[in-house]
């Protein structure tokens, strides 16, 4: 059975997250009210929806690409935590020189479900687990060509591999290789 995710409207203005796309990542949201968001600077979009994530998830509030691209807009402050109920809105901040116009039912970021372990602990240590890349970060790995070959990425702590990993990884490969399938069935119907 799928995971639902559960959204009131709070106005009439409201319109539900709908996905661009039928392998789409994320709902696209939409304003339920007109902003202006100006030039070099910032507004909240009211949505006016509310919603229930699966507990096993939180929602993340992204940017959608055209907008970053064509306008020079981005997202911030993007978490709906599970337990949370009231009106989402959606932090935009515009990086042009224009200020950037927001009508109802305008599309302006994209929510999207991501599994969090809400079971974890915080255990201080003395010590980390030690991997190559260790302590470097904000571009220590380059940004042209590929990665160094010797970047490892540790799983700390260490968890030994299942004894049933081959049935997985086949159980995985068969998944993957339906998925594909279908693509290819969605692709060929266009």
């Amino acid at each position: 059975m799928p995971a639902k995710l559960f959204v009131k409207k709070l106005s009439d203005a409201a319109s539900l997250p709908k996905r661009g796309s039928e392998l789409a990542a994320g709902w696209d949201l939409a304003a339920s009210q007109p902003v202006v968001v100006p030039a070099r600077g910032k507004a909240i979009v009211p949505t006016d929806l509310a919603m229930a994530t699966p507990g096993d998830c939180y929602a993340r509030i992204a940017p959608r690409s055209g907008l970053a691209v064509k306008k020079f807009v981005d997202v911030g402050a993007g978490v709906v935590d599970a337990d949370y109920r009231g009106a989402v809105g959606v932090v935009l901040f515009n990086h042009g020189d224009a200020d950037f116009e927001v009508s109802p039912g305008d599309r302006v970021a994209q929510l999207i479900l991501e599994k969090v372990h809400l079971d974890a602990e915080v255990e201080e240590v003395a010590e980390l687990p030690a991997t190559t890349r260790g302590a470097g970060g904000f571009g220590s790995t380059g940004v042209a060509g590929d990665a160094p070959a010797a970047k490892v990425r540790a799983i700390s702590p260490p968890v030994p591999p299942p004894a049933d990993l081959l049935a997985k990884f086949e159980a995985l490969q068969a998944s993957h290789e339906a998925l594909l399938a279908r693509v290819a069935a969605l692709e060929a119907a266009k």
